[in-house]
């Protein structure tokens, strides 16, 4: 054999591999390649913007936590202060039912007092209605015996 034919033979088979792996094989490895890049490309954006979804996730939970703990603090000085208003009016309600309490019983005792007096006074005045009669040694009239009393009742 010619060299020269075997070496045109390869060139040619060569050419023709060439042309071969050109046509039909290069572009789906090209086409597999380029998806695979594309997927990669996705992946990475994906990649980033969860990671910018989750610092801002982060930061809007740590708000929102935030928020929560001023508001439980309003709520909590809210809660403290009505509180201190309900004890004040408990104060006050309690200070007004003992001022009652004590008026109603002052005006007992008065009464008490009154009564009491009165008694006395009867008692005082028929003693001395009594002592009256031993001392004149006659019995007054039961007219006179009544004006006496009242005059006696209103002295004392």
């Amino acid at each position: 054999m010619n060299i020269n034919l075997t070496l045109i033979s390869q060139a040619l088979s060569f050419a023709v591999l060439i042309w071969f792996t050109v046509k039909f094989v290069w572009p789906p490895l090209l086409a597999a390649i380029e998806t695979r890049q594309k997927t990669i490309a996705d992946g990475l954006a994906a990649g980033e913007r969860g990671k910018h979804d989750l610092e801002m996730a982060a930061k809007r939970s740590a708000e929102i936590i935030r928020e929560a703990k001023e508001k439980a603090a309003e709520i909590l000085a809210g809660g403290e202060k009505r509180a201190s208003e309900i004890v004040e009016d408990a104060k006050i309600q309690a200070k007004l039912e003992g001022d009652r309490i004590k008026a109603g019983a002052n005006a007992e005792i008065e009464q008490e007092v009154f009564r009491a007096k009165e008694q006395l006074r009867t008692q005082v005045s028929a003693i001395a209605l009594a002592g009256a009669g031993k001392i004149l040694g006659r019995e007054i009239d039961a007219k006179a015996h009544n004006d006496l009393l009242e005059k006696l009742i209103a002295e004392i």
